[in-house]
This record gives structure tokens, sequence and C-alpha cells, in this order.
């Protein structure tokens, strides 16, 4: 069991959405604001070793959560850049942290590396077992090489690096731009948008049958500071809440809490991703005491409550 409030943490994309709370839960815990270090693009772009050993000087811990992210669409229309940005900040942040003696690497990693068909629910064990869905699999295999390095610095250099896979994240300070964000923000702001204009349907990419499971943000950074502080073994580990529910009961859900009346109109044209995602979650409980608390429907009244106090006009 590590103390956190004896190091000093680094944690990249503090600044981010799920940044934000993982900053929160450290503080919850005692530790100090002088003793976290936040990478912002900027300053350190960590696609540069250079950008990456200046990072790590000095730190203890360090949590690797910046990434280049967005939704479907995002993902299809820019996999270059997805693969190697993704590929260059987790290979080089986790070298130079190495080289320069960094206690524990946390390394975050992403569902969409699972293979496109695995059996629901996706057990770590099957990580290796087919290729991730093509939309996402650029995103999903860069940060997947993440495991694949921390193992192997693992076994050559005793390099303690542990690798977590969270499912889809949501909550407030989510991005809510339609070019770049995930399902849930931005059908709230399709309908959000539509209430404003008086719109009689909204327009929704799909066939609304895939599934997915979401993990509220703040139970994703508990899970990520509990493994931080708790977990030291090579195998992955989800993190997830060990939910199921279709897109379109999803968007029915959202209509619904914004008691929004309108059609629903499904653009089957558009990739739905993914036929099923949802996560085996008991490695986390078992390994590290992990258990999702927040309840789906009370995340989303969370979420939309708060994008609707920075959009009163919605």
């Amino acid at each position: 069991m590590i103390n956190l409030k004896e190091k000093k943490i680094l944690v990249t994309g503090g600044a981010g959405f799920l940044g934000h709370a993982v900053l929160a839960e450290l503080a919850s815990r005692g530790v100090l604001k002088e003793n976290i270090t936040v990478t912002r693009f900027e300053d350190f772009d960590l696609r540069l070793f250079e950008a990456c050993e200046r990072a790590v000087k000095g730190q203890n811990l360090i949590i690797h959560l910046a990434a280049k992210v967005g939704g479907i669409g995002f993902n299809r229309d820019h996999p270059g850049e997805l693969f190697y940005d993704n590929a260059m900040m987790g290979i080089q942040m986790i070298e130079a942290a190495r080289l320069a003696g960094v206690e524990k690497f946390v390394a975050i990693g992403t569902i969409c590396a699972y293979p496109k068909f695995t059996p629901v629910p996706f057990k770590e064990d099957d990580i290796w077992n087919g290729y991730p869905e093509e939309t996402n699999a650029p995103y999903g295999l860069a940060k997947k090489m993440m495991l694949v390095q921390a193992q192997a610095y693992r076994q050559q250099y005793g390099f303690n690096a542990i690798t977590l896979f969270p499912v889809n994240l949501y909550g407030p300070g989510d991005n809510f731009d339609l070019a770049a964000s995930h399902v849930i923000p931005a059908l709230i702001r399709k309908v959000a948008e539509a209430k404003q204009a008086g719109q009689a349907a909204i327009d929704v990419w799909g066939s609304g049958n895939a599934t997915r499971e979401f993990l509220y943000v703040e139970d994703a950074a508990r899970g990520i500071v509990r493994a931080a502080e708790a977990y030291d073994d090579p195998d992955p580990v989800n993190l997830g809440s060990g939910m199921e529910i279709s897109i379109r009961d999803l968007v029915t859900t959202i209509c619904r809490l914004m008691d929004f009346k309108g059609d629903i109109r499904w653009d089957a044209s558009k990739p739905d991703g993914q036929p099923r995602r949802m996560l085996d979650v008991s490695r986390a409980k078992e390994r590290f005491g992990f258990k999702a608390q927040v309840g789906f429907e009370d995340g989303l009244r969370k979420t939309i409550d708060w994008y609707l106090s920075l959009n009163p006009k919605s």
C-alpha cells in the first residue's frame, strides 16, 4: 500500500475531464496541492521525449491520463492522429519514467482496446482474442501498447507499471463539442438545442441496437486512485459499473430526463461502432476493492444539470 500523501505525483492530462476528477480525489485523500504536478499540452507536448523527461523529473508516482480522444465520428476521421499521438505519448512516458527511477506508473487504457466481438461481459483475459472494432482500432491499439510495455518493463527492469481499462466515462465537465464528444454529452446537447429551437425531432447516428456501459467520472477517479495506492500486479484491470444499456434505451432515457417529447430519427447509414460493450468488473473488486457507487440515472441527472447550468437558454 502506497501512502499517497508522502509522494510527488504527476498527473498527465490533469487539466482534462477525467483529470479534474482525479485531482479532486487525490485532494480528498489529503494529498497536498504542492505535491501534484499537472501537464498541459502547451507546456508539455508528450509526443516529444524531451517533454516527457522534463515532466517525470523528481516524481514518485505517475498517473498517465493524457490522450487524444473523441467520439465515433472523430475516430473515423482522424485514425492516424489517434494512433500516433496516443502511442507516442504512452511509450515515451513509460520509458522516461523508467529512466528517471519513478516508483510507480499507472497507465490508463481504454475499452476500445478489446476485440470487436468480445464475449460479454468483457474479461481481461480476452483482451488479445481478436482485432478491435475498426472505427476505434487505431486509438484502442495505441493505448493497448502500454499494457505490452508495462508488462515487458516489469519483466526486464522490475518497473512497477499497472494498466487499467476504463469503460466509457460521463459526468459534469465532459466535452460537449459535437465534433469530438462521446455519445452521452452529444445526446444531451442535441436534446437541449432541439428543445430550445422547438424542433420536433433529433437525429441520432446508427441503428440504436449497439450497447454500451458507462462509468461516472468520479467513480472512475476513485478506482484509479485506489489502484495507484493498492494494486501492483502485471494483470490489466477493468474499471466499470457492470451495467449494459442499448443506445436506443439511452436516448429514450435522456429524452425522458430532459422532458423532450419529440421524435428520434435513426441514421442507419452511420456506424454503430462495437456491437456490445460491458465489462466484467470482478477483478477490480477482488484486487483492490473498487466498486462503482453512482447509479446511472443519478449520474445522468447530474450531468444534464451541469450542462444546463452553463447553457441556461437550452
